[in-house]
């Protein structure tokens, strides 16, 4: 693969934490949105809303790097524990909005959702099975488990972001195009992961 040999060779000198400087331009747009009076007529909403977003989107790229380098040979395994971080630092942002902006801190409201909410019951799924993954991206964790064992907890990343893709439809009470599409791409690369390359690796 000419092309992917070419495009390897060409991000081989780029440093990791370059992942988290991008990562972390979605979120300067957004405030920067925010400073301008551009987050619309519920700056909160559209703040929790788009931060929830970005924390999918960059956990559905994170699944994606081993199907995208077996099918292509473009690697980007050097910057997968990056995106899964900058998207686990995108949901609790996400959750912070919820709790601190939206709730403003009204634990009696909050309980009553956390029990009585489908969707935010699904959401706080999916950041709790995320947790242990942020926590253990680390080569001292790989070292500590065993790589058979890491590998292992770091599957949880595929519930997790079914979670999150069914927290997002759910969200929005009905059946648009936006969620279905989430859920679509987060199937395919499921799909190509199992019936191509089995359960082993990645």
């Amino acid at each position: 693969m000419d092309v992917a040999r070419r495009v390897n060779a060409a991000l081989r000198p780029v440093p990791g934490w370059v992942a988290y400087v991008l990562g972390a331009l979605p979120l300067c747009w957004l405030v920067m949105r925010g400073f301008t009076g551009d987050l619309g007529a519920n700056p909160v909403k559209e703040l929790e809303h788009t931060l929830g977003l970005h924390g999918l989107q960059f956990l559905l790229g994170t699944l994606a790097v081993t199907p995208l380098r077996r099918l292509t040979g473009i690697s980007l395994i050097r910057w997968r524990r990056a995106m899964g971080l900058t998207a686990f630092a995108y949901i609790v942002l996400h959750l912070a909005v919820w709790l601190f902006l939206d709730m403003q801190l009204r634990w009696p409201e909050i309980a009553r959702d956390l029990t009585r909410r489908p969707y935010i019951i699904i959401g706080m799924a999916g950041l709790a099975m995320m947790l242990p993954l942020a926590l253990t991206s680390n080569d001292a964790a790989i070292r500590a488990m065993g790589a058979a064992a890491w590998r292992r907890l770091h599957r949880l990343a595929w519930p997790a972001a079914l979670a999150g893709g069914v927290h997002f439809l759910m969200v929005v009470k009905s059946w648009p195009p936006e969620p279905m599409v989430y859920l679509v791409i987060l199937a395919v690369i499921l799909g190509l992961r199992l019936a191509r390359f089995g359960p082993r690796r990645g």
